[in-house]
């Protein structure tokens, strides 16, 4: 086993550096999480408005298929004499 000498003593200053690196690291951080929240809320709000687009326009078509397919059964149903 090997035996490892005392520990050095660190400097006040290289703590004290430590230490404010990381209160800011946090700091920025949590700003950083904020911004980005923001700009994701905008986002969605958008996409929702998109979405709500979107569904009616899909709804519609589906509606029209509906009626293309019913018309076509029907005219396939029912042969015109000539």
């Amino acid at each position: 086993m090997v035996e490892l000498g005392t520990p050095l003593r660190v400097s006040p200053l290289i703590k004290f550096g430590r230490w404010s690196f990381l209160a800011v690291g946090v700091l920025y951080g949590a700003y950083h999480q904020q911004r980005l929240e923001k700009r994701e809320v905008g986002i969605r709000e958008i996409e929702a408005r998109q979405k709500e687009i979107r569904d009616r326009k899909l709804a519609e078509e589906k509606k029209r298929n509906a009626e293309e397919v019913e018309k076509a059964i029907r005219e396939l149903s029912n042969p015109t004499k000539k």
